[in-house]
Order: C-alpha cells, then structure tokens, then sequence
C-alpha cells in the first residue's frame, strides 16, 4: 500500500463517517464495503453480533433510521500498513441526533482494520467506543459491572 492508498483510506473513511451519522447507510457501505467475515465491537457494548455484515433491507433500514443528522470529522490518530493488511486509529468526532435523543456530541475513539480482498479494501473489524472523554473511576466500574 502506498502513501497515496493509505490516504485515499482515509478520506473515504471520512466521508463513510459522514454518511453514518446522516442515516446515508448506501453510501456509507459504498464508500467501505464489508468482508464476508467483518467483525464489529459496537460502542454501546455487550456482545459481539455475529461475523459477517447484514445487508438485508430491514436492517438497513433499522440503521439508517437510527440516524437523524449530523456531522462528523475524521482525527486520525495513527494508522499502519503492510501488505494486504491496513489499520486506522480514529476519533470519530460527531455531532448530531440518534435514536430519538436531542443533538449531541457522539464522537468515538475507533480502530479499524482493513484487508485487500481482490484488490479492493474491505473493512473486516470494527471497535468503537465512547470513552473520547475521560471517565472518574466510579463511572468506568459501573460500565465494567453494567450498571450504568
């Protein structure tokens, strides 16, 4: 992967975040599409949903009405890449509406990996979560415990 590629992965990771948080899901799997066995650690926790991405139209359309508006900038923290392997760490800085909340900071700490498959970046894990803000102790051991 060259400098340029790695660029290019990175302003269409911008723009996919863009689209996300607009509720533009068509655009936000155009911009990176999935491998077969993506792997995703959501940022509101729990457990792992299974490998592989939904493209059914109802959990497309379950996504793209999660998200109201907004806007989002990519802050890259560092990324590397080697052969057929690429990895990005992000802050996702967002703001807008999800779910049915009023308009708020959503940003997340994201790190992403990405494989060549057939000459084309796919994205095959995901972790994200919310913790951009430092949390006091007490707080992070009622996340730990599910308390919160």
């Amino acid at each position: 992967m060259t400098s340029d590629d790695l660029d290019g992965l990175v302003s269409r990771t911008a723009a996919a975040a863009s689209a996300y948080i607009n509720g533009d899901i068509h655009a936000y799997l155009a911009l990176i599409p999935h491998a077969d066995d993506y792997t995703l650690l959501p940022p509101y926790g729990g457990d792992p949903p299974p490998r592989g991405f939904d493209h059914s139209p109802e959990h497309l359309a379950a996504m793209a009405d999660t998200f109201h508006g907004g806007e989002a900038e990519l802050e890259v923290v560092a990324s590397w890449a080697s052969g057929d392997l690429a990895v990005l760490v992000v802050v996702e800085r967002q703001r807008g509406r999800v779910f049915d909340l009023p308009e708020q900071d959503w940003s997340l700490r994201v790190t992403l990996v990405f494989r060549r498959v057939g000459g084309e970046w796919r994205l095959a894990h995901r972790h994200a979560d919310p913790l951009v803000h430092r949390v006091r102790p007490a707080v992070f051991a009622a996340l730990a415990r599910g308390d919160a």
